[in-house]
């Protein structure tokens, strides 16, 4: 069978009025999936990302990154005979899915009550800071604001105990892209099935939020968080962190399990070092932890980052090297599943393209 007939989503219709990063990328992975993306910007400067950070010739890699697989055009909503033929389309389409704040659809008089009166079994899917309502809604607000608003950033330090800025934008991508395409396949089955549409209302910081268990956790058992760095996977145990090699450069050790600490102590040509472990009782952030991590730190930085991966590459205990996004590309995990690819675009040239991070069989 043609696999572009064998994706789940094909027959799926998608409007998509959204801009910048999530939206943008839940509309990609249903692309991927199958769906018929039709991206629609205003006939002006359109979605913000064509022109953010570097642009070779015409268009941004960021704007190619997050718009793979989809259909192009040109409408102002704000016209009425435009507006007019926005509606049409939705008469024929599946999923609406747009990012601005609460309330502007219904200004420009394609809101939710009047989608669904032209198609009943629409589904539309808003992507919002803060969700529709709650005394938020209307405020502005980027990934650094969900993220720090939901009790995640204050978690993520530097070794100064300042919060560290993630370059995978949390809020944007778990908040807002994964939510979206949960919430909208969740809906298009609930259509499917009863023949009605409805509203999928996406808060990214609510989704943050609801991720972010292991503080929640702390909360529940000792009536506050960790300390920032402090905690069982952000730094506060030597068999779940980051070590500097002697290049420079750093290895991620994960042996979080006593069996992958034990092997990797043989590794290290540490064995004294099996029994301090947290599943023995050692204290998560503890004296003794934070002791056991200021000899694995003398330790790792004795040699290089490639002569490390090899010693580890040898033993299965989920130690493995902090790759560049340079070296990920090029590296044989993602080559082997086609997860990178080398593509030309017609404006801008060569360029590394990721592939579906979801893949379907049988």
């Amino acid at each position: 069978m043609n696999a572009a007939v064998d994706k789940p989503l094909q027959g799926i219709r998608v409007l998509d009025l959204t801009r910048l990063l999530p939206g943008p990328v839940a509309t990609m992975h249903l692309a991927d999936m199958g769906a018929e993306v039709i991206k629609i910007e205003d006939p002006g400067i359109g979605d913000y990302a064509r022109t953010m950070g570097h642009v070779r010739k015409e268009v941004s890699q960021f704007f190619i990154a997050v718009n793979r697989g989809k259909q192009g055009m040109r409408l102002d909503l704000k016209d009425a005979a435009q507006r007019d033929t926005f509606l049409g389309m939705v008469e024929t389409t599946d999923v609406v899915v747009e990012s601005f704040r609460p309330g502007v659809m219904d200004k420009l008089g394609v809101g939710w009550e009047t989608l669904r009166a032209r198609n009943p079994r629409l589904v539309m899917c808003a992507i919002s800071g803060y969700g529709k309502d709650g005394p938020f809604a209307q405020l502005a607000g980027h990934d650094i604001n969900y993220i720090g608003m939901a009790g995640m950033l204050e978690q993520n330090v530097g070794p100064d105990g300042v919060p560290a800025l993630s370059n995978l934008q949390v809020g944007d991508l778990l908040g807002g892209a994964q939510a979206a395409v949960q919430g909208i396949l969740a809906a298009i089955i609930g259509a499917k099935a009863s023949g009605k549409g409805r509203f999928v209302d996406v808060s990214m910081t609510d989704a943050v939020f609801a991720h972010n268990i292991m503080p929640l956790v702390a909360v529940n058992n000792f009536g506050r968080t960790a300390t920032p760095g402090r905690d069982l996977l952000t730094g506060g145990v030597p068999c779940y962190n980051v070590y500097r090699t002697s290049d420079g450069r750093f290895m991620a050790v994960g042996a979080l399990e006593l069996k992958f600490w034990e092997t990797c102590c043989d590794v290290l040509d540490r064995p004294d070092l099996k029994n301090r472990h947290w599943s023995l009782g050692q204290e998560v952030g503890g004296e003794d932890a934070m002791a056991v991590k200021a000899e694995l730190d003398a330790i790792f930085v004795r040699r290089t980052l490639a002569d490390w991966t090899e010693s580890f590459a040898k033993a299965d205990c989920c130690v493995t090297p902090i790759l560049r996004a340079d070296e990920a590309v090029a590296h044989p995990l993602f080559q082997a599943r086609a997860m990178v690819e080398r593509k030309d675009h017609p404006t801008e040239g060569p360029y590394w393209s990721t592939g579906p991070a979801v893949r379907f069989h049988g």
